[in-house]
């Protein structure tokens, strides 16, 4: 009995994995960070939309799953779709290379230091590149996923017509 109950408590250690690693990675691991950064700010400004950077990595679980969970949900990816310019910043604490350790650190700078609140967290930038919210995505879970109106009325708070007081 004690080995059925180790047997299935690996397989499901097992399965829990494989979870985890058939998510798509959505992180670009080879862009200078600032470069994508600049690049949305540039889209959003044309389009009057504020820049939504999710920082975070292909090696963070827990961005994986934020990433799968707003495209699987139409509501909230046409929030998104009408109001932001989405981008998956990636930061890995473990660069080995000096110059992406020191672009990542710009990055970080530039973003207001959001890694105190741990991966993946959400920098929304405004037309201008100047941060208006950093946003703590552990507010934003439930369970090992996250809630989806916590989510929505994260990014309804953070439009642009929002934060100018327009709507909400």
């Amino acid at each position: 009995m004690k080995k059925i109950i180790i047997v299935s408590a690996l397989l499901m250690a097992a399965l829990n994995i494989q979870a985890q690693t058939t998510l798509p990675k959505v992180y670009n691991e080879e862009i200078n960070p600032n470069k994508q950064i600049n690049n949305a700010l540039q889209k959003a400004n044309g389009e009057d939309k504020f820049v939504v950077c999710q920082v975070g990595g292909n090696w963070c679980p827990w961005c994986l799953r934020f990433a799968d969970f707003i495209t699987n949900d139409s509501i909230i990816s046409k929030v998104i779709e009408d109001n932001f310019i989405y981008i998956h910043v990636n930061y890995n604490p473990r660069q080995t290379s000096e110059e992406m350790n020191a672009q990542q650190a710009a990055m970080m700078k530039r973003l207001g230091n959001p890694g105190r609140f741990g991966y993946p967290v959400f920098v929304i930038l405004d037309g201008e590149g100047r941060v208006v919210h950093i946003q703590d995505s552990s507010f934003l879970e439930e369970g090992k996923g996250y809630n989806r109106e916590k989510v929505l009325r994260f990014f309804r708070s953070w439009t642009p017509a929002a934060v100018r007081g327009k709507e909400f």
